[in-house]
C-alpha cells in the first residue's frame, strides 16, 4: 500500500469574516434580535466566525423584499432570466476553489468531494436551469406556465451550497423570488452566495439568506406571504411543515430521509461493485440521504465480497479533511456523532457483529470510522433507522424476490443500487423496488437534468431535471 505525504489545500483563498449579519433585499443588514451563534470547524472545533440567528420580525423582512421584488423579476422575459443565472453559474465556476475550501471547513468533508463533486454539479445546475429559463412554456406544464411568488426554502447541512442550487436554481428560472435558510451548523457557503449575488447584479430582494435554526424555518414556512415552501432534511421535521401546511394554499416539496439499498447479485463484477459500495456509503462520511446503508448480498458471494470489501476499508484514509489525500473527513457536528455512536452500541447490543479497520483517530473534532455490520436482521435498527453517517449494514438474500421484499421493507423509497451483468435483472428489479431513484452498476451519480426525490418517508415532489421546475409553477 502506497504511503501518502500530507498534501494540504491552502487556506488562504478563503476570507472569513469574524461576524455575519443578514442578506436582505440586496444588502447585508443587522438582525432586530441579539441572538448570535458561532460555526465551528467540525475537524478541529476552530470557531469559524459569529453568524446572526433570524427572528420572526427579521424573516418577515426577508419575506416583504422578496415581494416586492417578484412583479419585476417575475415579468422579465425568460431570456433576461437566464442571463442572472449563467452569470451566477460563471462566478461560481470561477470563485470554485475558494467556495470548495469554505465547505470543507464549515461542514467537514473532504476537500477532494468540495472540489470534484459538490462544485461542479452546483454550477451545472445554474447552468442547466438558465437553459430552461425561456423555455418553460415546452417544459410540459401547459402552454402558459406561471411563478408561485415567493420560495421559502430550507436546506441540510450535508451539502450546504449543493442543496443551494437545487433549490434556488429552479426558483428563479421560472420567476420566483426567494428566501432561504441554510442550516445552523453550515451557513457560510449560503453567506458567499449572497456576495454572488450582488457580484452577479441580481436585483435586490430576488434572493435573500436568513440565518438561523429550528425557529428560523418554522417562521419561514409558516409565514403568510410564502407561496411555496422546499424541505430538505429530517423526515421528523418534514413531518412537522406537512403538518403545519395542510389545508393552506402553500405549494410544498419535501425531500427527507432515506435507508437506501445497495443490491448484489452473484454475477456483479465484484471490484467494481466494492467500489461501488464505497462511494455508497462512506461518501461524505455517509452524510447522504440518499447513500446505500443497507447492503444486500447474494448469499452465494457474501464472504468473497465482505473479504474484499473489507481489504478496501483498510485502505480508506481518514483525518484532515484540507488533505487532498483525505477519504473520510469529520462528522458534522457532536450531536450528530452522538447519534451515530447511539445506534451502532444499539447494533452490538441487538447482536450485530461490528467491524472497522485500524483507524487513528484525531484527538479533537468530531470522528467516526467507517463501520459495517454484519450478521443484521432486519428488525434491527441499525436496518431501519437512518444512521446518517459512515455505517453499513449487512444482510443476505438467495433469490431476486427475497432482495425486492428485502429492500423494500423500509418506511423509506429515497434510492437503491442494483449490481448486475444481465440487463433482464436489472430491469426486473427496478421495476419493482419503490425508490425515487434506482442506479445500475453505480451509486450516487448525479446529473441536473435527471429528477431526483423518494416515495413513502422519504417525501414528495421531485428536484433537478424538467420535473424540477413543477413544484416553482402554477399549472
Amino acid at each position: 500500500m502506497f504511503e501518502y505525504a500530507p498534501a494540504p489545500e491552502s487556506r488562504d483563498i478563503v476570507d472569513i469574516r469574524p461576524s455575519y449579519g443578514l442578506f436582505i433585499n440586496g444588502e447585508w443588514v443587522e438582525p432586530q434580535g441579539e441572538e448570535r451563534h458561532k460555526t465551528v470547524n467540525p475537524a478541529t472545533e476552530e470557531v469559524l466566525a459569529e453568524v446572526a440567528w433570524a427572528g420572526e420580525a427579521d424573516v418577515d423582512r426577508a419575506v416583504q423584499a422578496a415581494a416586492k421584488a417578484f412583479p419585476v423579476w417575475s415579468a422579465m422575459p425568460g431570456a433576461e432570466r437566464a442571463k442572472y443565472l449563467f452569470r451566477i453559474a460563471r462566478i461560481i465556476q470561477e470563485r470554485a476553489r475558494e467556495l470548495a475550501v469554505l465547505e470543507t471547513l464549515d461542514n467537514g468533508k473532504p476537500i477532494r468531494e468540495s472540489r470534484d463533486v459538490d462544485l461542479p454539479l452546483v454550477a451545472a445546475h445554474f447552468f442547466y436551469y438558465a437553459g430552461w429559463a425561456d423555455k418553460l412554456a415546452y417544459a410540459g406544464f401547459g402552454p402558459d406556465p406561471r411563478p408561485l411568488g415567493v420560495a421559502g426554502q430550507v436546506i441540510p447541512w450535508n451539502f450546504p451550497l449543493l442543496m443551494l442550487a437545487w433549490k434556488i436554481a429552479p426558483a428563479l428560472a421560472c420567476g420566483n423570488t426567494v428566501v432561504l435558510k441554510p442550516a445552523e451548523t453550515t451557513p457560510l457557503t449560503a453567506l458567499a452566495f449572497a456576495d454572488i449575488c450582488r457580484q452577479a447584479d441580481l436585483p435586490p430582494g430576488v434572493v435573500n439568506i436568513v440565518t438561523g435554526a429550528g425557529g428560523t424555518g418554522a417562521a419561514l414556512v409558516n409565514h403568510p406571504g410564502v407561496d411555496k415552501v422546499a424541505f430538505t432534511g429530517s423526515t421528523e421535521v418534514g413531518r412537522l411543515i406537512a403538518r403545519s401546511l395542510a389545508g393552506t394554499r402553500k405549494k410544498l416539496t419535501l425531500e427527507l430521509g432515506g435507508k437506501a439499498a445497495n443490491i448484489v447479485f452473484d454475477d456483479a463484477p465484484l471490484d467494481q461493485a466494492v467500489e461501488g459500495i464505497v462511494n455508497g456509503i462512506f461518501f461524505n462520511q455517509g452524510h447522504v440521504c440518499c447513500a446505500g446503508s443497507r447492503l444486500l448480498v447474494q448469499e452465494s458471494i457474501a464472504a468473497d465480497l465482505l473479504e474484499a470489501l473489507k481489504r478496501r476499508l483498510g485502505t480508506l484514509r481518514l483525518g484532515d479533511p484540507l488533505d487532498k489525500n483525505t477519504d473520510i473527513g469529520a462528522i458534522n457536528s457532536a450531536e450528530q456523532l452522538a447519534k451515530i455512536r447511539e445506534l451502532s452500541e444499539a447494533g452490538e447490543a441487538e447482536g450485530a457483529e461490528r467491524w472497522s479497520p485500524a483507524c487513528p483517530i484525531p484527538d479533537r473534532g468530531y470522528w467516526f470510522p467507517p463501520t459495517l455490520f454484519t450478521g443484521v436482521a432486519q428488525s434491527h435498527r441499525i436496518a431501519r433507522e437512518e444512521i446518517f453517517g459512515p455505517v453499513l449494514s449487512v444482510l443476505t438474500f438467495r433469490t431476486p424476490a427475497e432482495a425486492v421484499e428485502k429492500a423494500n421493507n423500509t418506511p423509506y423509497g429515497l434510492s437503491a443500487g442494483v449490481w448486475t451483468e444481465k440487463a433482464s435483472l436489472m430491469l426486473w428489479m427496478a421495476s419493482r423496488l419503490r425508490a425515487g431513484v434506482v442506479w445500475s452498476n453505480t451509486f450516487n451519480r448525479f446529473d441536473p437534468a435527471s429528477p431526483f426525490g423518494g416515495f413513502k418517508e422519504s417525501g414528495y415532489g421531485r428536484e433537478g431535471g424538467r420535473h424540477g421546475l413543477e413544484g416553482y409553477l402554477a399549472l
